[in-house]
């Protein structure tokens, strides 16, 4: 008896340690990616089993920029579980709305306004990254302090949302006001795909997860240089550069599911970068390579 029990713990030891030492091989993959990168990177990985876990400036404050619009949808789900609100409730959107300093596709499409029901705007916020739509669906819900208060109440930290797309485009400096660290961004999405405890109902986390896997914007981040046949659901947020080349957030939270019915969770953010803009989008392609190369090699 004695002797089985130490085998027992013998087979503990070395199947925590091949854990961590691959779970280490990874790191090292992505510190050589990022070494070489005029930037500054912040990395947050976690696999399904909530063990394989991986953190590289992963405390960092990082600008959101449009990620937050992610943050936006869940805080409205939440207020349409209550009943406030309704995914077929149609907004008027006027032309005085259609700022023609922000990004937006609903301008594009309705240059004099258009009546929406909340789902499409919504639709327009996370998978398009509607700047225009992201600023209705805070003036319907209270603003950007509902936002940051909500997320306070369910004990998420590290997290900031002080302004709304309008603010934070017309100038360079206010887009540091709204802020998380990469822990966060994963832990926001581990803890909404697992709705455990239960933070929305089936019908509005069946919506979520559907407008994040449709997101339209991205297509060199996270699923880079994935499959074809990879399934993500993610959100991306850029700055661009300033005057002096220098740019603030090129972003990319997510999802991603691997063909052995497994996932992981991964938030990278690119801050303080003299790269280009193409270089920036590689390095979250790389990291997500890696991270699935990692994940689908050890279900062999």
């Amino acid at each position: 008896m004695k002797k089985l029990h130490i085998t027992a713990l013998l087979f503990l030891f070395i199947t925590c340690s091949t854990s961590a030492q691959t779970i280490d091989g990874l790191r090292q993959k992505i510190q050589q990616i990022i070494s070489t990168k005029n930037a500054v990177v912040g990395v947050s990985i976690i696999g399904d089993n909530e063990k394989d876990t991986l953190s590289i400036n992963g405390d960092g404050h990082f600008p959101l920029q449009s990620v937050f619009k992610f943050h936006i949808a869940l805080a409205l789900l939440s207020e349409i579980d209550k009943g406030k609100f309704f995914l077929d409730q149609k907004i008027k959107i006027e032309k005085k709305d259609l700022l023609p300093g922000l990004y937006s596709p609903i301008r594009d499409k309705y240059p004099d306004g258009v009546t929406l029901p909340i789902s499409r705007i919504l639709e327009y916020a996370v998978s398009e990254s509607d700047n225009v739509a992201c600023d209705m669906l805070l003036r319907l819900i209270g603003g950007p302090s509902f936002v940051e208060r909500y997320f306070q109440k369910n004990n998420f930290k590290d997290l900031s949302i002080k302004i709304n797309e309008e603010v934070q485009q017309a100038n360079w400096d206010m887009q540091f006001q709204n802020w998380t660290t990469p822990n966060a961004a994963s832990e926001t999405l581990f803890r909404y795909f697992l709705n455990k405890p239960k933070l929305l109902s089936k019908k509005s986390y069946d919506y979520i997860w559907k407008i994040m896997k449709e997101t339209t914007t991205g297509k060199n981040r996270l699923r880079g240089q994935l499959p074809q046949y990879a399934i993500v659901a993610h959100k991306t947020g850029s700055s661009g550069a300033n005057k002096e080349g220098l740019t603030a957030a090129v972003n990319d939270i997510g999802i991603v599911f691997l063909p052995n019915r497994k996932l992981f969770f991964i938030s990278v953010f690119v801050t303080n970068s003299r790269e280009n803009a193409d270089t920036n989008e590689k390095i979250i392609a790389d990291i997500a390579k890696a991270t699935w190369d990692h994940f689908t090699a050890r279900s062999k």
